[in-house]
């Protein structure tokens, strides 16, 4: 049996993570890089961690040395000096795939659809940003594009699951992690639909798709569907589900961000993120189906659960 060998960076993080774990249940080889791996290993998690820093690509390269798929899942520490931070780190990594022939694997989002792509973008559909953030998501696809190494965009809406990071909306507004679910800070507006990704069903379609790679082009995007809430409720319906009792609900304070700006530089890039709240946008997932026949998908109320649980936000009955 031929060894497959992955690097994935942003081990530690809630995509990386998931994807990593998905690959070695799948027989990869994962290696993780990390500026400090003594402090984030663990035997149980069978990774092979490297120290290196992502934003250098010497250090990129000699990590992804013989592997055939290179996972790029990491950002800035706090999504801190995007502009600055994001292509560069991209830039190592289209190094490093390029020295190992290996193909990319970027983690997408919603940000690249702005008004113009409609409420339903495929994954062809036009990308028009309405936000700093998404124009760096879109100079990030175009410089794969451009640089000619074989790489797979898969695209999600917001993430929640067991590995949730405080970038996620559901642990940094829904929920407190290691709290008992008394209150929900909800972001949205009653009647407008949201879309969640599941990181346990990203992770899976990422994988399932990676062992395609003799079928995919030299640059392949997909989006998927993951959970849509119709009505900006479900989510908490199934939150109290879990917890069996009803959470008091609260709204988002938008209006304090432009006070809290000042002192906290991530105010100001939640409050651009406002319009997928207050506006129904629902990726289809046409291509990924056409591929791979159905997207993998967990029961909401399972995957809320779940979430809650590696979340500490269970309490035990």
């Amino acid at each position: 049996m031929t060894t497959r060998t992955a690097l994935v960076l942003g081990a530690t993080g809630g995509v990386g993570g998931a994807v990593a774990q998905r690959l070695r249940q799948d027989g990869w080889t994962v290696r993780a890089l990390h500026r400090d791996p003594g402090r984030v290993a663990r035997a149980e998690d069978g990774l092979v961690w490297v120290r290196g820093d992502a934003m250098a690509a010497a250090d990129v390269v000699a990590a992804a040395a013989g592997a055939s798929l290179l996972v790029h899942a990491v950002n800035p520490p706090g999504y801190r000096d995007w502009d600055r931070l994001v292509l560069p780190m991209l830039d190592a990594s289209i190094a490093a795939a390029q020295a190992s022939e290996a193909r990319l694997l970027l983690p997408g989002n919603v940000y690249v659809y702005g008004r113009d792509a409609g409420p339903n973008p495929g994954a062809d559909a036009p990308q028009t940003p309405r936000t700093a953030k998404g124009r760096i998501r879109i100079a990030m696809e175009d410089r794969l594009r451009e640089s000619g190494v074989r790489s797979l965009v898969v695209r999600a809406g917001d993430f929640f699951g067991p590995r949730t990071t405080a970038n996620s909306w559901f642990s940094a507004a829904l929920v407190r992690p290691g709290r008992p679910v008394r209150t929900v800070l909800d972001p949205g507006m009653p009647g407008v639909g949201h879309q969640w990704a599941y990181l346990p069903d990203v992770a899976e379609t990422m994988v399932r798709l990676a062992a395609r790679e003799a079928g995919l082009p030299r640059f392949a995007a997909f989006n998927m569907d993951g959970h849509w809430d119709p009505d900006g409720r479900q989510m908490i319906a199934a939150i109290a589900r879990a917890v069996g009792r009803r959470p008091r609900v609260r709204r988002f304070p938008w209006a304090l961000l432009p006070l809290a700006a000042p002192v906290w530089p991530l105010a100001r890039e939640i409050r651009e993120m406002r319009y997928l709240w207050r506006e129904p946008l629902r990726m289809r997932n046409d291509e990924l189906l056409a591929l791979l026949g159905a997207e993998p998908h967990t029961a909401l109320d399972e995957a809320v659960r779940a979430t809650l649980a590696g979340l500490g936000c269970l309490e035990s009955r």
